[in-house]
């Protein structure tokens, strides 16, 4: 009986361990590994070269299989450059994107590529090569004689300070009102200086009603003009919007602007000055804090479109002010 019992159960504990062997051979884990690419990713041609500044940008097609933490662009003065070099920072994700270069030095050739990084590591696009503007600066002189110097600034060229000629470009005088009073009643061009010293002049420009810059007669010198509303959008979308636009607008530091003077870098080169101005009932308020200039686009019978910057904010704005206002000019090739 023993014997047999044996034999019955040698087997089966047999057949068990066979069993044991074959299913722990057979569990195993089905999911195949992911293999994690860097990105893939093109770059922009570079557009809007000025002397300071240069517009790239790119599009990141593919983010390898994971997400994408950084991307931007970056530039030397070397052939390849890298993130090691000086570079912009555009958010994450794939899609497309645009970034501005500043601080280039003039008639210079730069290397300039888009990046992309996920957890594989930094990609790059395509290397593109520019050459930034020449240094040389023009200049332009009004009626008057004063002479102006000009940027580029994208597609645009401007003067590089605020208007202060005395005549209109046929000769005619423009009247200088020092009273307030008197310039709260206005319905005819006229200039002054602020607080009606002429100093200030020198540093700011002139201040203008919005008459003065409607006049047939016209302010700017010959192949110039005022700038437009659209103009001047122009100019602050270059700069990145009406939100930052202001601090790559602005002169840099104190030296006119009070502190914090928020944002400031003059990225642009444009060097806007807070010279304050003055209002429809006549007072002087403001140098130091803001700068408002006239746009040559009206908004109403009453009202104009001016632009405004401020030592506290970056943006720029300015919907409407009433035309009997004195702010300043800056003008744009023609």
């Amino acid at each position: 009986m023993k014997k047999i019992t044996v034999k019955l159960f040698f087997p089966l504990l047999l057949t068990g361990l066979i069993y044991t062997l074959i299913f722990s051979c057979k569990k195993k884990d089905d999911s195949e590994p992911v293999i994690i690419k860097m990105p893939s990713l093109e770059t922009y041609e570079v557009s809007n070269i000025t002397l300071n500044t240069a517009l790239c940008g790119g599009s990141i097609t593919s983010d390898g299989g994971a997400a994408v933490t950084a991307r931007g662009i970056c530039w030397s003065t070397e052939i390849t450059p890298t993130i090691a070099d000086t570079i912009t920072t555009d958010g994450s994700g794939t899609g497309e994107f645009s970034s501005l270069m500043s601080g280039l030095e003039p008639h210079t050739v730069y290397y300039v590529r888009a990046y992309a990084t996920n957890s594989a590591g930094t990609a790059y696009g395509s290397t593109m090569a520019f050459t930034t503007a020449d240094s040389l600066i023009t200049t332009v002189s009004d009626i008057d004689g004063n002479v102006y110097h000009t940027i580029t600034i994208g597609t645009q060229i401007w003067m590089l300070e605020n208007l202060k000629v005395t005549r209109y470009r046929n000769g005619d005088t423009i009247a200088n009102i020092t009273d307030n009073t008197l310039w709260s009643w206005l319905t005819y061009g006229a200039y002054c200086d602020y607080d009606n010293d002429s100093t200030n002049a020198n540093t700011y420009g002139r201040i203008y009603n919005w008459f003065a810059v409607a006049d047939s007669r016209q302010l700017a010198p010959e192949g110039w003009h005022v700038a437009s509303d659209a103009e001047w959008n122009v100019l602050i979308n270059f700069a990145g919007g009406p939100s930052v636009a202001g601090g790559k607008l602005k002169e840099s530091g104190y030296l006119h602007w009070q502190s914090p003077n928020t944002g400031a870098t003059n990225e642009t080169g444009f060097t806007a000055l807070p010279g304050g101005g003055r209002s429809a009932g006549g007072p002087f308020s403001g140098k130091s804090n803001y700068g408002n200039w006239w746009t040559s686009t009206p908004y109403s019978p009453m009202h104009a479109v001016p632009k405004m910057m401020y030592y506290n904010y970056s943006k720029v704005d300015g919907p409407y002010v009433n035309k009997e206002n004195g702010l300043y000019v800056r003008c744009i090739k023609d």
